[in-house]
C-alpha cells in the first residue's frame, strides 16, 4: 500500500528529526512499567504459590477415606509429576508409663514434595530441615506431643505392637497450618513401618493422602482428571484452602499487585495522550503543505496512523525488552529477599504489554492525528486555523471505552475496576473544572500581578485548553501514585498490627467445667493475667427451618459439604470482642427468651444460611435449635478462639462440653506444657508457635513482595510524569526563545516557568491528594476488607509532594530554554 511506505518514511524523517522521540520515549516508559509490574508480579504470584503449596506438602492432594483406586495413582504419575502418599489416623502413643491418644501420620518416601519439616534432633536444639522421612525403626514427636510424654530423643515409643526410637522433635510440619484443632501429640513414622504396628484393620478409620506436585501444566491436567473421577469420601485440597490468615495474605497480595498493575495502565494513557498531542502539533505544518499539494484525507489519515502503528510496535517491543532485562534484577533481588526460588519469567506480561501499548496508543494517540486530515490548507499562511475533526470525539469515546476495558481485565475484581473507573471519571471532571475557575480567576488578576510572576501565570490563563489537559493529565498521574502509597501503607500497616508480639502461641482445650477455676489459677501461676477461658461444646448439623440436614443436601467435594459434615463447635457470648463485627443482623443485648443464633459471615454464605433461618443440632442425642439472628465478619488473624457459631447467653446450660483457652507462653518455659498435663492429664495442649512461624514468614515475604513492586511502580510512574511534563513543552520553549530574543534575562525566565509549574502543580497535587484519600478509602473498605481512617496528614505530603514533581519535572523539560541559544530553539520548534 502506498500509504504504508510514505508512514515508514515519515517516521523514519520524524525520528532522525526527533518529532517523535517524546511520544517513543512516553510509549517505551509506559509499556516498560506495565510489563515490568507485569514481569515482577507474575513471578512473585507464582513463587508465592509455591510456597503456598508447602502447606499442603505438594501442589494438590487427594484426600480419601479408603485406598485411593489405580486410575488416580497411575494419573499421579503422569510425566512431569511426582507423588507420595501419607496414611493418618488416631492411635495410642506410649512412651514409658505415659499412654496418650495421638495422631499418627505415616509418610511415603518423597513427603513433603513442597516445603521441608524442621526438626530438633534435641530438646532445645538447633533447628534444621529434615532431608527425608523418618528412618525406618524410628519415628518424629511433635515439640507439645514429647511434652505431654514427657519423652525425650532417644527413648522408645510404642505404637500399636511395635516399638520404634524417637529420632527427632518436629518444630514445623509443611501441613500443620491447615488442622488448627490437632490434638497432641502427632506422630510420623515411615510408611514402611506402617503393617508391623498391626494398627491397620478392617474398619479402621484411615484418612489416604495422595500428594502430588510438578510442573503446571502437569498438574492442572492431574487436578482436572481427578476431580472429574471423584469418588465417595474423596475430595481435592489446594493451597487455597489454607489457614485463613495465610489465605487472606495472599488474596490482600494479589489484589495489591493488581492494583500496581492498573495504576501502571492509567499513567500509561496519561503520557501517551499527552505525548500524542504533542505529536499532532508539530505535524500541522506539514499537514497543511500536503493538503496545498493536492493530497486527500484518506493519503493523510493513512500516513499519519500507519506511522503512529509502526512507532507504536518499536515503543512497545522496545519497552517489552528492557522490561525484561530489567525484572531479572528485581527478581535476583527479590529472590535474596524471600529466601525462595523464584520462577522464571512467563510470556504472559509480554503480550500484555505489548497489548497495554498498542491499545493505549491508538485510543489516545489516533483522535489528534484524525484532525490532521481536515486541517486547512490556509494554515500554510495563518498559524491561528487549528482543524476541527467531529469523529476525533467518536474514536475518543471509543478510546475511553477501551481503557476502561484494560482497567476491568488488569483489576481482576469487578469492584476494584468499578472503583477505579468512577474514581478516574470524578478526578478528571474536578480537576478539569477547578482548572477552569483557575483560569478565569487568573485572568481577573492578571492586570494586578508585577514581573516574572504575572507572565508566568498569565501563561497559565492564555493557553486554557492547553493549562486544562495539564492539570488534568498531572493531576491523574499524580492521584494513581498517591492511591498506591495510601493502599500500600495502609495493607503494610494492617500485617504489622495484626499479630502482635503477644499473639497466643499455645491452645489448651478439654477443659472440663469443674476444672476452670483451677486451670485459671494455674495459668496465673505461669504468669497469664486473667486468662479467658470459652465453653466449647461439640455438635452435628440436623435441620435448617425444620428440613432434615446434612452434607449429602450439598454438593460432593464441595467446601459447604465439607462443613455440614463435621462436627461444629459451639460456644456462647454475652458481647463482642473486637475481632468480632456484626455485618448483617442484630446481636443480642442480655438474655434472650428463645436461642438467638450469631453465624460467621463466609461460613453462613457456603451453607446458604441467612438471617431468620432455624438451625438445629443434634449435641450427644440431644437437640439444641435457634434462630439466626446476626452475621459476623470474623478476624481469623487475631489467633484468639474464634467460633463459627455462638449461641446466646444460657442457650447451651446443660449440654455437656468442655471449655478451650489460648495463652502465651515464653520461650524459656520449657516445660509448661509437661507440668500443666501433670497436673491437669486430661487436657489437651496445641503448640501454635509453628503455625504463627508459617503466618508471620508468609506474610513477611508477601510483604516484601509488596513492597519491592510499590518501588517498582512508583519509579515507572515518576518516569512516565516526566514524559507526559516533556510532552507540554513546545509552546513555552518557542515564548521562552521569543523572550531571550527580545532581551529576557534568564532568571526572569526560570521564575515565570516556576510560577506557571507551581500553579498547575498545586492545584493538580491538591485535588490528586483528596482524590486518592477517598479512592484510598474505597479501594481499603471494600476489595482489601482493611479498617480505613483518612490520614490527611500523609495526603497532605502527597500533595505537596505532587507540586514539587511538577515543578521539577517541567523546569528539567524547559531548561533549554536558559541553556539552548534562541535561535536553535526557534529554528527547531519552527522547522
Amino acid at each position: 500500500m502506498k500509504w504504508a511506505g510514505l508512514a515508514w518514511r515519515q517516521l523514519r524523517r520524524d525520528l532522525a528529526s526527533g518529532d517523535v522521540r517524546i511520544l517513543l520515549a512516553a510509549l517505551v516508559l509506559a509499556v516498560m512499567a506495565v510489563c515490568s509490574v507485569g514481569f515482577v508480579t507474575d513471578r512473585a504470584e507464582r513463587a508465592l504459590a509455591l510456597e503456598a503449596n508447602r502447606l499442603l506438602g505438594g501442589d494438590v492432594v487427594l484426600r480419601a477415606d479408603e485406598p485411593i483406586g489405580e486410575a488416580l495413582l497411575e494419573a499421579a504419575q503422569a510425566p512431569g509429576l511426582a507423588q507420595a502418599q501419607t496414611l493418618s489416623f488416631a492411635t495410642m502413643v506410649r512412651a514409658g508409663e505415659s499412654l496418650k491418644l495421638g495422631d499418627l501420620k505415616a509418610m511415603g518416601k518423597g513427603f513433603p514434595l513442597r516445603g521441608r519439616f524442621r526438626i530438633q534432633e534435641r530438646a532445645g536444639g538447633p533447628e534444621s530441615d529434615a532431608p527425608d522421612v523418618p528412618a525406618p525403626g524410628t519415628l518424629w514427636l511433635s515439640r507439645a506431643g514429647a511434652d505431654a510424654l514427657d519423652a525425650k530423643v532417644g527413648d522408645t515409643i510404642g505404637i500399636g505392637t511395635r516399638e520404634l526410637r524417637l529420632a527427632a522433635l518436629v518444630v514445623q510440619e509443611p501441613d500443620a497450618a491447615l488442622d488448627y484443632f490437632n490434638t497432641a501429640p502427632r506422630v510420623f513414622i515411615n510408611l514402611d513401618d506402617l503393617p508391623a504396628t498391626g494398627l491397620v484393620q478392617e474398619g479402621s478409620r484411615i484418612t489416604y493422602r495422595l500428594v502430588v506436585a510438578g510442573e503446571a501444566g502437569a498438574v492442572e491436567k492431574f487436578t482436572a482428571f481427578a476431580r472429574d473421577n471423584l469418588g465417595r469420601g474423596q475430595r481435592l485440597e489446594t493451597a487455597g484452602e489454607a489457614r485463613p490468615e495465610i489465605r487472606r495474605a495472599l488474596d490482600r497480595a494479589d489484589r495489591f499487585l493488581g492494583l500496581a498493575a492498573l495504576i501502571s495502565v492509567v499513567l500509561a494513557a496519561v503520557a501517551v495522550a499527552m505525548a500524542a498531542r504533542r505529536h499532532s502539533a508539530r505535524h500541522l505544518q506539514g499537514s497543511a503543505v500536503m493538503r496545498c499539494l493536492g493530497a486527500s484525507q484518506s493519503t493523510l489519515v493513512g500516513i499519519h496512523v500507519g506511522e503512529l502503528l509502526l512507532l507504536g510496535l518499536l515503543g512497545s517491543g522496545i519497552g517489552v525488552a528492557l522490561a525484561f532485562g530489567l525484572q531479572w534484577l528485581v527478581a535476583d533481588w527479590l529472590q535474596e529477599a524471600l529466601k525462595l526460588s523464584i520462577p522464571g519469567a512467563s510470556w504472559r506480561p509480554a503480550l500484555e504489554g505489548l497489548g497495554v501499548g498498542l491499545t493505549v496508543l491508538l485510543a489516545f494517540g489516533v483522535p489528534p492525528v484524525l484532525a490532521l486530515r481536515r486541517v486547512p490548507a490556509l494554515r500554510v499562511l495563518r498559524r491561528d486555523l487549528d482543524p476541527t475533526e467531529p469523529s476525533a470525539w467518536v474514536v475518543a469515546v471509543a478510546g475511553l471505552a477501551g481503557l476502561a476495558a484494560l482497567l476491568w481485565w488488569k483489576a481482576g475484581s469487578a469492584t476494584l475496576g468499578t472503583a477505579m473507573l468512577v474514581g478516574i471519571l470524578a478526578t478528571v471532571a474536578v480537576l478539569a473544572a477547578l482548572a477552569w475557575a483557575l483560569i478565569a480567576l487568573l485572568r481577573r488578576l492578571r492586570s494586578r500581578l508585577r514581573g516574572p510572576w504575572r507572565y508566568g501565570l498569565a501563561n497559565v490563563s492564555r493557553r486554557a485548553g492547553a493549562s486544562i489537559a495539564q492539570v488534568s493529565s498531572l493531576g491523574l498521574g499524580l492521584m494513581a501514585l498517591l492511591l498506591l502509597t495510601f493502599v500500600r501503607t495502609d495493607l503494610l500497616d494492617r500485617w504489622r498490627d495484626a499479630m502482635p508480639a503477644d499473639a497466643p502461641n499455645r491452645f489448651i482445650i478439654n477443659v472440663q467445667p469443674e476444672q476452670v477455676p483451677s486451670v485459671r489459677e494455674f495459668l496465673q501461676g505461669q504468669g497469664v493475667a486473667e486468662p479467658e477461658l470459652f465453653p466449647m461444646i461439640r455438635a452435628r448439623l440436623s435441620e435448617v427451618n425444620g428440613q432434615p440436614a446434612s452434607g449429602a443436601n450439598y454438593e460432593e467435594g464441595s467446601r459447604a459439604r465439607r462443613m455440614a459434615e463435621r462436627e461444629f463447635n459451639l460456644s456462647v457470648a454475652e458481647t463482642l470482642r473486637a475481632d468480632n463485627v456484626v455485618t448483617s443482623g442484630e446481636f443480642w443485648t442480655g438474655v434472650p427468651a428463645s436461642p438467638e443464633l450469631s453465624v460467621e459471615e463466609e461460613f453462613a454464605e457456603s451453607l446458604g444460611w441467612k438471617v431468620g433461618d432455624e438451625v438445629a443440632f443434634d449435641i450427644a442425642g440431644a437437640r439444641y435449635s435457634g434462630r439466626i439472628t446476626s452475621l459476623r465478619r470474623v478476624d481469623w488473624e487475631s489467633f484468639r478462639p474464634n467460633f463459627f457459631v455462638l449461641g446466646s447467653p444460657g442457650s447451651l446450660d446443660g449440654y455437656s462440653g468442655s471449655f478451650i483457652t489460648a495463652v502465651k507462653v515464653a520461650p524459656e518455659k520449657t516445660r509448661f506444657t509437661a507440668e500443666l498435663v501433670s497436673a491437669f492429664p486430661n487436657l489437651s495442649v496445641i503448640d501454635v508457635d509453628a503455625v504463627l512461624a508459617q503466618v508471620r514468614g508468609t506474610v513477611e515475604q508477601v510483604s516484601t513482595v509488596v513492597e519491592a513492586v510499590f518501588a517498582f511502580s512508583l519509579v515507572a510512574g515518576l518516569l512516565v510524569l516526566l514524559a507526559a511534563v516533556s510532552a507540554s513543552q513546545d509552546e513555552r520553549l518557542l515564548e521562552g526563545g521569543v523572550m531571550r530574543v527580545l532581551g529576557g534575562r534568564g532568571r526572569q525566565l526560570r521564575l515565570a516557568q516556576a510560577s506557571e509549574f507551581a500553579a498547575i502543580g498545586l492545584l493538580s497535587g491538591l485535588v490528586a491528594a483528596i482524590a486518592a484519600s477517598v479512592l484510598a478509602g474505597v479501594v481499603a473498605r471494600q476489595v482489601f476488607e482493611l479498617p480505613w481512617s483518612p490520614d490527611w496528614a500523609l495526603a497532605a505530603t502527597g500533595g505537596a509532594a505532587g507540586m514539587l514533581a511538577a515543578l521539577v519535572a517541567g523546569m528539567w523539560a524547559t531548561r533549554r530554554v536558559v541553556n539552548a541559544p534562541p535561535s536553535v530553539t526557534l529554528r527547531e520548534l519552527q522547522s
